[in-house]
């Protein structure tokens, strides 16, 4: 049978000293990033694998970070849970992925999943990172925590964000670069903290062109192709439909390009569409969708960062970090 790795082995392919390789995978500071990135690559090629539940027992550490999400767009968890993980896996962690109903007994389920598992930190994704039963369950028990995209107290635990209302005023501006005029516009999930956000950049960039949206134009969405969908037909069949229609999300803006396809329309000939997040959906779709790209793995990558260095002991440089959109113009959108 096969040797597996020791850390020993790992230091010699670095050519540092156990100890060095300890602190590295422990995600202790002050370590050079030259040493520790010849470390981590010996860790990598050498396949090694650190006893997680020994050195819990050893150090007071876990290893494990929890992600705990309740969204219906699966292409942005998946995305995000790849961010995490990625970080993760770069600092012997492992990560822990729970759903949580947002429409239920939140606190209690919290409670019960770390209950349950032993974790040095959480990364919390929208919704759940404005929830005031989950916050309260965390501080609670003491376990620190990231939120994802938060809109409201973010100066009440660490959190990594975009600035969602200038992400949208931004594609709105695109559109009316392009010379439209009559947008729609597909609202968010309600109980999502950056649907007010993206509602208030689509408006603002209107009112500055003297702009105000007929109220047929706006039509709430829930993140769903299917609310997509509805709201595409909704608008589409309007006597004065708009010419370009702007969703709240990629997902959202796929259901309406199926709803002008069902009705007959060309895309971009009869109505540009637009979405939010760039999820590998939107690249992949014909037409191709412009939308503006959020850096959701980047994003949680960084949340993963944060609670690595927070259980080592280490001061985060910044306990907001904001990070940057961009505004993605593909085949779905032309000049009218």
């Amino acid at each position: 049978m096969t040797r597996q790795p020791t850390i020993k082995d790992v230091a010699t392919k670095a050519e540092v000293s156990f100890k060095t390789v300890s602190r590295v995978l422990n995600g202790e500071p002050h370590v050079r990033e030259e040493v520790r990135d010849r470390v981590l690559a010996a860790a990598a090629a050498l396949n090694y694998r650190p006893n997680i539940a020994a050195r819990g027992l050893i150090g007071g550490q876990s290893r494990l970070i929890g992600f705990l999400y309740d969204n219906p767009n699966y292409s942005y968890v998946t995305e995000a849970e790849i961010g995490a993980l990625l970080r993760c896996k770069q600092s012997g962690y492992h990560l822990a992925i729970e759903p949580v109903d947002s429409q239920g007994d939140v606190g209690g389920q919290i409670e019960q999943i770390l209950a349950s598992l032993r974790l040095d930190g959480v990364i919390l994704t929208p919704p759940i990172s404005d929830d005031p039963a989950a916050l309260a369950a965390l501080d609670r028990l003491g376990v620190r925590h990231v939120r994802i995209a938060p809109h409201a107290d973010r100066d009440l635990s660490p959190c990594v964000f975009i600035d969602d209302d200038e992400a949208a005023f931004a594609m709105t501006r695109s559109l009316l670069d392009l010379g439209h005029r009559t947008i729609g516009f597909v609202l968010g999930h309600p109980d999502h903290g950056a649907s007010p956000q993206r509602l208030a950049g689509f408006r603002r960039a209107m009112r500055e062109q003297g702009l105000s949206p007929d109220a047929n134009h706006l039509i709430q969405g829930y993140f769903t192709f299917e609310s997509g969908m509805e709201a595409g037909l909704r608008l589409l069949t309007l006597p004065h439909r708009p010419t370009a229609i702007f969703a709240a999300n990629d997902k959202m803006a796929l259901g309406v390009m199926a709803a002008a396809r069902d009705l007959g329309l060309t895309i971009p000939g009869d109505v540009s569409i637009a979405g939010f997040d760039d999820t590998h959906a939107a690249q992949m779709g014909w037409p191709s969708l412009t939308t503006v790209h959020q850096p959701v793995e980047d994003m949680c990558a960084a949340a993963a960062g944060m609670l690595i260095s927070l259980a080592a002991g280490e001061p985060l440089r910044e306990a907001a970090r904001k990070l940057d959109f961009q505004i993605m113009p593909r085949a779905s959108t032309a000049r009218i």
